[in-house]
């Protein structure tokens, strides 16, 4: 039986979208066993998913980095595991799995170090769909591929006509400035626009998103359109999101988690794109779109390519709620 270790830090987002690697690998080698080491906050990727047999959570934002990366070497080393694979882009991470002792290691190649350290250390094509980049890692290891995420769960009776809307982003990106999504007034826009052509709308978020749903309820809510459901606060967990969006036959989001588990479980999905690249963070799928607005940005999309926060113009959010309904009513 082959033991691996993944390593693949960052939100529910970035863990959804390695989800293929997983699959691939699962498939390459059905009696293997698969940890994956991640952040704490990213942990409800387990119940999406049959590829994951264990988890260690490590933290490696916080004040006690270095500790906690100690804590991984010593489990990485005591694991028994037969290869560690890692999708961190950082020059030192070809040392931090070299020091777990594994023995066979992958990552990208980040210059001399991870071509010395690692047994093979792969080009890192950021500019592509990132479940394909991150699927790259394990070239070395099998043929198979799998082209997008998949989540395993039964699929839900579909409701007819229905629209589900999840209009929230996590509230780390809000922390930091990074703004991508439109305003709670257009939202509730599109919702009564929705509801006008005969659509049974349902409004649903988490703990991040009570902000902008109690924006949107002040509007929605003295409607009184016995077609409209606030679902709010009713999903206590990724499983039961994933399960409320198989049951509706379209899907309105931003950019953020619920997008990727929309994407992974074939709902047709649109998305809000401002600021960030909609060719890396959904594929190239009839079933999911990414909705955009010609705004003449000279650097769009800029998150992370120019700078690390929004611009305070937000003229790539400056959509037109009918433009979005005419979309989705397509």
């Amino acid at each position: 039986m082959k033991k691996f270790l993944i390593i693949n830090f960052g939100g529910i987002g970035d863990e959804i979208l390695f989800l293929p690697t997983l699959i691939s690998l699962k498939k390459a080698y059905p009696d293997s066993k698969i940890t994956l080491c991640l952040e704490p906050r990213s942990k409800g990727i387990k119940d999406l998913t049959d590829t994951i047999d264990d988890l260690i959570l490590i933290n490696p934002k916080g004040k006690n980095k270095y500790l906690e990366l100690m804590k991984l070497v010593l489990k990485a080393r005591f694991g028994k595991f037969n290869t560690v694979i890692s999708s961190g882009g950082n020059k030192l991470i070809s040392l931090l799995l070299f020091m777990t002792g594994i023995k066979e290691r992958y990552g990208f190649n980040t210059g001399k170090l991870s071509e010395k350290l690692l047994t093979k250390a792969v080009t890192l094509n950021k500019n592509q769909y990132a479940s394909k980049m991150y699927h790259e890692l394990i070239t070395p290891i099998t043929e198979i591929k799998t082209e997008v995420p998949e989540i395993n769960i039964e699929h839900e009776e579909k409701i007819a006509n229905s629209v589900l809307i999840h209009p929230g982003v996590s509230k780390l990106s809000v922390q930091k400035n990074m703004i991508k999504t439109i305003t709670p007034q257009i939202w509730a826009e599109v919702i009564r626009l929705l509801l006008e052509n005969g659509k049974q709308v349902t409004l649903t978020g988490g703990p991040d998103d009570k902000e902008v749903i109690d924006e949107i309820l002040k509007i929605i809510e003295p409607l009184n359109n016995p077609n409209f459901t606030n679902y709010y606060g009713k999903t206590k967990n990724l499983l039961d999101l994933a399960k409320l969006i198989t049951k509706y036959e379209k899907f309105i989001c931003s950019d953020s988690a619920p997008l990727h588990i929309a994407v992974g479980v074939k709902t047709r999905t649109y998305a809000i794109f401002g600021s960030t690249d909609d060719k890396k963070l959904i594929p190239q799928a009839d079933f999911v779109t990414a909705l955009k607005i010609n705004d003449d940005c000279p650097i769009k999309p800029c998150l992370w390519e120019h700078r690390q926060t929004t611009c305070e113009k937000l003229s790539c959010l400056q959509f037109n709620a009918n433009d979005i309904v005419n979309e989705v009513l397509k």
